[in-house]
């Protein structure tokens, strides 16, 4: 490709994913749908004018990794230590359900082969913490017994989730399931996720005091960057994925971080809050290539939509994906409401769900119709929760016990 045609391209991509997340916000919808339908859009499902090359393709790596980073920066430890018994059973009901159900009904009902069927079970077991925080948020219920309840569970999904998906990349990588492959990759996770954050706090000391003394503007977004690829590097060298990296950086340099065994490192929340702020500005940029090219790589006009496996493989892994959030949510003791809230809340995969199905399709595990079909299933359950949130408040909120919050949006109900 010429210089000035990928120019070009990368043009499009970024003002067509902006331009639909703002119509996707408009209609008080996800804004990672917008930046799906801006791939979708351009290209081979419809108008063809860009393909998923391999400079795009790079440039989506980069996004995945500040994606993961931006999570984890996000990430309150303190709060997924203090969740609690009910956010800690919510969290476990709603990752291994998925994961068993997701992975039986591919198995032994659509014939898929075992890898296949566990990254299916993988992706199913995502749950969306940035779309969950935007909709309790609107709805004032973030504080709210349910709200707490759901954040911490979020959290420990994400948690679980992002060491799910470096098992499945060393599947994926030696081409089968193996006790000892999974043993080797837990091994290195847990030291990475021991040293890593130790390393990188005491690396962020260095680049505080440096910072004071710079002449030059620019040195922590630079540097915190140059921590990230670093430790996207060491991720792939112990055997994980490289957006294991960036989330083990997110995570050390959050405002809310502290280490384990009750060893506390000085934290600098005005400082780590500086590092947030500077740091979103190229996450916004990099991170909406990534489901951009989720969307060029779906070619949508080689699936036959007249054969009834799309439509029932994709229903029928909707409706798991659904009814297994909220089987997680009914393990607690709370008010059956409360559970119904935290259910349709838990349901919502987005950008996370889409990870593990890209992962999927770049591996080669995922053919074109599994992908499509995994694309969609993400796509009704980022869609549908929100809507389903609202409406269900708008009707059942003084029915709720606890009810702390007046229940009146931020934004109208839909």
């Amino acid at each position: 490709m010429d210089t000035h045609t990928f120019f070009f391209h990368l043009l499009l991509i970024l003002i067509i994913s902006r331009l639909l997340a703002e119509l996707a916000a408009r209609f008080h919808m996800p804004t990672v749908i917008g930046e799906l339908a801006a791939g979708v859009l351009l290209g081979p499902s419809l108008l063809g004018w860009i393909e998923p090359t391999k400079t795009i393709q790079l440039l989506a790596e980069v996004g995945i990794i500040l994606l993961l980073f931006k999570v984890g920066i996000e990430t309150d430890i303190r709060r997924l230590i203090n969740a609690g018994r009910q956010s800690l059973i919510v969290a476990l009901g709603g990752f291994l359900m998925p994961l068993v159900s997701g992975f039986a009904l591919g198995y032994w009902v659509f014939g898929l082969s075992g890898l296949v069927s566990l990254f299916i079970g993988g992706t199913l077991t995502a749950t969306s913490i940035g779309i969950t925080i935007r909709v309790l948020s609107d709805l004032n219920r973030q504080h709210e017994k349910e709200g707490e309840i759901v954040l911490g569970a979020a959290v420990i999904d994400d948690v679980m989730g992002v060491v799910l998906l470096a098992i499945l990349y060393e599947f994926s990588v030696s081409g089968g399931v193996s006790v000892m492959n999974i043993s080797k990759v837990m091994t290195f996770i847990l030291l990475f996720f021991i040293l890593a954050p130790v390393a990188a706090k005491l690396i962020s000391v260095l680049i505080r005091r440096f910072d004071d003394y710079s002449s030059a503007p620019g040195l922590i977004p630079i540097m915190i960057i140059s921590l990230v690829l670093f430790f996207a590097w060491l991720a792939h060298v112990v055997g994980a994925p490289e957006l294991l990296g960036g989330f083990a950086a997110g995570l050390a340099l959050s405002r809310r971080f502290f280490l384990p065994f009750g060893v506390a490192l000085h934290s600098d929340r005005k400082f780590a809050g500086r590092i947030e702020v500077q740091m979103n500005p190229i996450v916004y940029i990099f991170s909406p290539i990534f489901f951009v090219t989720v969307g060029l790589s779906l070619s949508l006009r080689e699936i036959d939509w007249s054969s009834p496996f799309i439509w029932t493989f994709a229903l029928s892994f909707f409706f798991v994906a659904v009814l297994a959030k909220f089987a997680g949510a009914m393990l607690i003791q709370a008010h059956f409401l409360q559970r119904v809230a935290i259910g349709l809340a838990m349901v919502p995969r987005g950008e996370v769900g889409l990870i593990f199905a890209e992962l999927g399709r770049s591996t080669g595990i995922f053919n074109v119709e599994v992908y499509a079909g995994m694309v969609i299933v993400i796509t009704l359950t980022t869609l549908l929760s929100p809507f389903a949130l609202k409406w269900f408040y708008a009707h059942h909120c003084e029915h709720l016990k606890n009810p702390g919050g007046d229940c009146e949006p931020n934004s109208p109900v839909i």
